[in-house]
C-alpha cells in the first residue's frame, strides 16, 4: 500500500506523531481525573480538619462518652447537604450517621482498619454504595490522650457529578486529539504528495532523458527545492540535447573528415593499380603518391587528435616533461606551417626575439601540438591576403613567472554567444570550415596540464587572438 518516501513517512514520522498525540491525550485524561479527585479529597479533608478541635484533649476511652461526643458533632455538622458523616466505634462498627436512616450495626467499615494501621490516622477510599452510586469516603481516627483509638469519623460524598464531568472532559480531550490527528494526517499527506508527486514525475522524466528523449519537459509547481530540482533537470536536458546534437554533428564532421582522405587514397590507389599494368608515366605516379602520402598524413592527424581527446577525457594522457627551449619549439612549428601559408596566399608574420628566454618544464611534443592546432585554426579561418601574427614575450617586471605567446589572425572572428563554448568538446562555431571541432579543446587541456592558460578574444569581422600562458621552469624543479 505504501512504498518509497510515503512508507518511510508512515512508519517513522506518522507513527511517532500518533504515539505522541496518544500520550498527550492519555496524560490530559489522567491529569483531569487526578485534579477532580484531588478536589473531592481536599473537600473531605477540609471537613475533617475540625475534628481536632471537637475531640481535643479527649481523655476517656468509654464508648458511651465517644458516642455522645460524636452524636453532638454529627447533629451540628454544617455540610450535611453535601456529604454524609458517620461515627465509627473502636471496633469498626457504624454507630451514628447524619442521614438519620437505619444502618447495620454489624457492617464492617473496611477503611477503619486501614486508617488505624497505616500510621497516618486517616485514609481515602473510592467505592460504590449498595445502590451502585459511586462515592469517595474519608475516615479519620480519634484517639485519647494516651494514644488509644476510641473511634473514628467517616465522611462520604457522592462522586456521580464529578465522574460525569470527568467523562465529558475526557470525551472533549479525545475529540480534540482526534481532530489534531486528522489535521496532522491531512496536512502531512498533502505535504508528502507535494513531494512524492513531483519526485515521481522527476524520476519518470529522468528515465526518459536516460533513454535519449531530451525534449521532455517538467512542469514547475513550487518555488522551492523541488522547483529548483525541476529547473536543474530541465537545464540538464537542454544541455544534454545540445551536447547530443554537438556529438552528432561531431560524428558527422569526423566521418566527413575521414571519408575525404580515404576517398582520395582509395581513388589514387585504384588508378595506380589499373594504370600500372599499362606502364604508368612518372608524372602521374608522382602526383598519385603525393596525394596518398598527404592524405595519409591528414588521416593520421585526425586519428591522433581523436586518440588524444579520448586520453584526456579518461585521464590517461601522460606528459613526458623535460627542460626545453620554448623558442626553439615555436620556431620549428612556424617553419613547418610557413609553406602552407604561402601556398594559401596568407601572411604568417613572426619576429623571433633576440633575448634569451628562461626554460619551460613541459612535454615537447604536446606543446608543439598546441602551437600547431592554434596556428592551423588561425590559418584556416583567415581569408586570402589575411595576416596571422605570432608573438612571444617574457617581461621580468610584469610576467616574472610566465612566458606569453599570442596568435592573432584577421579572420572572420567568433560571435559573442559562441566564444564561451569554443573550447568545449564537440563544439564548432563555424560549420562551413573543415575540422573535427576538438582541436582547440585538446589544446586547452594540454595547456592546463602544463599549469598554464589558453585565453581567446574575438570579434566578428575583426579577427581572433589566442593567448597561451606557460609557467617558466622554477628553480626547485631545475635543481632536481
Amino acid at each position: 500500500m505504501f512504498k518509497g518516501i510515503t512508507r518511510r513517512w508512515v512508519f517513522s514520522t506518522m507513527l511517532l506523531i500518533v504515539l505522541i498525540i496518544i500520550l498527550i491525550v492519555t496524560g490530559l485524561i489522567y491529569g483531569t481525573a487526578y485534579l477532580f479527585n484531588s478536589e473531592v479529597e481536599k473537600t473531605l479533608t477540609t471537613a475533617g480538619s475540625e475534628l481536632t478541635s471537637v475531640f481535643e484533649n479527649y481523655e476517656t476511652d468509654n464508648s458511651s462518652s465517644f458516642s455522645s461526643g460524636a452524636s453532638s458533632y454529627i447533629e451540628n455538622f454544617r455540610h450535611k447537604e453535601q456529604m454524609e458523616v458517620m461515627a465509627v466505634n473502636s471496633s469498626g462498627r457504624i454507630i451514628l450517621t447524619s442521614t438519620g436512616f437505619s444502618y447495620d450495626e454489624n457492617e464492617d467499615v473496611k477503611d477503619f482498619e486501614t486508617a488505624k494501621n497505616n500510621g497516618k490516622g486517616y485514609t481515602f477510599r473510592n467505592t460504590n454504595t449498595t445502590s451502585g452510586e459511586p462515592v469517595t469516603s474519608y475516615i479519620r481516627i480519634i484517639t485519647n490522650h494516651n494514644g488509644s483509638v476510641v473511634g473514628a469519623v467517616r465522611y462520604v460524598v457522592s462522586t456521580t457529578n464529578v465522574n460525569n464531568r470527568i467523562v465529558i472532559i475526557t470525551a472533549i480531550i479525545i475529540f480534540a486529539g482526534l481532530a489534531v490527528l486528522f489535521i496532522v494526517i491531512f496536512s502531512s499527506s498533502y505535504f508528502i504528495r507535494s513531494i512524492v508527486t513531483p519526485v515521481r514525475e522527476l524520476s519518470e522524466t529522468a528515465n526518459k532523458i536516460a533513454h535519449g528523449d531530451f525534449s521532455t519537459k517538467i512542469e514547475k509547481r513550487y518555488n522551492d527545492e523541488i522547483g529548483d530540482l525541476c529547473d536543474a533537470i530541465t537545464d540538464m536536458a537542454k544541455d544534454l540535447e545540445a551536447t547530443e546534437q554537438m556529438k552528432n554533428d561531431f560524428i558527422s564532421r569526423v566521418s566527413h573528415e575521414l571519408r575525404t582522405p580515404l576517398t582520395a587514397i582509395k581513388g589514387w590507389a585504384e588508378t595506380m593499380q589499373i594504370s600500372g599494368r599499362k606502364k604508368l608515366d612518372r608524372r602521374t605516379f608522382d602526383k598519385g603518391m603525393d596525394v596518398i602520402i598527404k592524405e595519409s598524413g591528414r588521416l593520421t592527424g585526425i586519428v591522433e587528435e581523436l586518440l588524444d581527446f579520448s586520453r584526456i577525457q579518461t585521464g590517461r594522457m601522460v606528459l613526458i616533461n623535460e627542460k626545453l627551449d620554448i623558442l626553439a619549439e615555436l620556431d620549428e612549428v612556424i617553419y613547418m606551417l610557413k609553406d602552407r601559408a604561402v601556398n594559401e596566399n596568407k601572411h604568417l608574420i613572426y619576429d623571433e626575439p633576440v633575448e634569451i628566454f628562461p626554460p619551460v618544464y613541459g612535454d615537447r611534443n604536446r606543446l608543439k601540438q598546441v602551437f600547431i592546432n592554434v596556428i592551423d585554426n588561425a590559418l584556416k579561418y583567415t581569408p586570402e591576403d589575411g595576416v596571422v601574427a605570432i608573438e612571444i614575450k617574457y617581461d621580468k617586471k610584469t610576467d616574472a613567472d610566465n612566458i606569453i605567446i599570442t596568435i592573432t589572425d584577421t579572420g572572420c572572428g567568433i560571435p559573442a554567444e559562441d566564444l564561451p563554448k569554443v573550447k568545449e568538446k564537440f563544439y564548432k562555431a563555424n560549420q562551413k570550415v573543415n575540422g573535427s571541432g576538438i582541436g582547440l579543446a585538446v589544446a586547452d587541456e594540454i595547456v592546463q596540464l602544463h599549469k598554464g592558460k589558453l585565453d581567446i578574444e574575438s570579434g566578428v569581422g575583426v579577427g581572433t587572438t589566442v593567448t597561451i600562458t606557460l609557467p617558466i621552469l622554477s628553480e626547485s624543479k631545475e635543481s632536481k
